[in-house]
């Protein structure tokens, strides 16, 4: 199978070359990894694979299959709780219902559902049975960044490909291949500062939209009342946080440990971040708090982020993070 377009992860690899030349592709996979890991990249290539028509490795790229699911037309190959929403119970009997219609044009028909973390338990039972009892040509790719979060009998049924960030070295050289017209300072600040996750480099790089600006604003009025010590400011701020969605709230999450990531790293007299503001940022908190309440804060927030793939409220994971930042 060729997976060359996926950064790293060669265990991830070697464990599908390994599946695939046996015995083909599985009809269920679970595609876990943080936000920017590449599960994207990955469902992509796997709804290529089990549509290619192409001689040879699958995915072939060029067979019309292939050029359908790269633009994201293809009639097969559909996408669920794309939406940013939790996924219910009747949207999962829906897709049970659709399962059951013979495919279009392709000998397989591929379902991908994202945040799957965030089927509750009626609707992961209602999975379960369609991953049990569905149509032989059907497939799912179930995306979460928290496999945990899945019952074990869901997870039972599924091949689980566990995502990992690929590593600095990696990432610079993904990097300079995808955007050889960019500077090669931006690339390597990037390589850096996205901590291997690719997607988050391609989103800066692709152009920061709205939603993102005000992710990092409020992510460095965060880390500027952190170093202030001004619990009524970051209470004040976390407040306002309230009517954000889970998706936000974890970017916003993301954001911040990275920030306070290069803080440690001034801390200590190295950093390679070259945004004027975040390492303004960095530099006032480094010489604010001790190494120590720094990490302490990395913690407590990386733990905030996993709570954003379970059912939990955004009040909830607002309240927390003030008190995570204060204490």
């Amino acid at each position: 199978m060729d997976l060359s377009r996926l950064a790293g992860n060669a265990p991830l690899k070697r464990q599908l070359e390994l599946e695939t030349a046996r015995r083909g592709l599985s009809h269920a996979y679970i595609l876990s990894g943080q936000r920017g890991s590449g599960r994207h990249t990955l469902a992509r290539l796997l709804c290529a694979a089990l549509v290619c028509t192409g001689a040879g490795e699958r995915p072939c790229r060029n067979c019309t299959p292939c050029r359908k699911v790269r633009q994201g037309i293809h009639p097969d190959v559909r996408w669920v709780g794309d939406d940013g929403k939790d996924i219910t119970v009747g949207q999962v009997r829906a897709l049970r219902s659709d399962a059951y219609i013979r495919p279009n044009e392709a000998q397989r028909k591929v379902y991908v559902i994202e945040n799957a973390q965030t089927m509750n338990a009626s609707a992961q039972n209602a999975m379960l049975k369609l991953l049990e009892e569905g149509p032989a040509y059907a497939a799912f790719l179930l995306l979460t960044d928290n496999a945990a979060a899945l019952l074990p009998t869901v997870r039972s049924r599924c091949e689980v490909l566990a995502l990992s960030p690929v590593t600095q070295e990696q990432a610079l050289s993904w990097l300079r291949e995808a955007y050889p017209d960019r500077p090669a300072a931006q690339l390597q600040a990037l390589a850096g500062r996205c901590e291997g996750l690719l997607g988050r480099a391609v989103a800066e790089l692709e152009g920061v939209q709205a939603e993102d600006e005000a992710v990092t604003d409020t992510a460095l009025a965060l880390l500027e009342r952190f170093a202030q010590r001004d619990e009524r400011g970051l209470l004040e701020l976390c407040v306002g946080l309230e009517k954000w969605d889970r998706d936000k709230l974890c970017a916003l999450l993301e954001e911040s440990v990275q920030l306070l990531r290069c803080a440690l790293c001034c801390a200590v007299g190295r950093t390679d971040e070259t945004d004027a503001r975040r390492q303004a940022a960095a530099r006032q908190a480094a010489g604010a708090r001790s190494a120590r309440e720094l990490t302490a804060a990395v913690d407590k927030l990386e733990r905030l982020r996993t709570a954003c793939g379970f059912h939990v409220g955004a009040g909830h994971l607002a309240g927390w993070m003030a008190a995570a930042l204060f204490s």
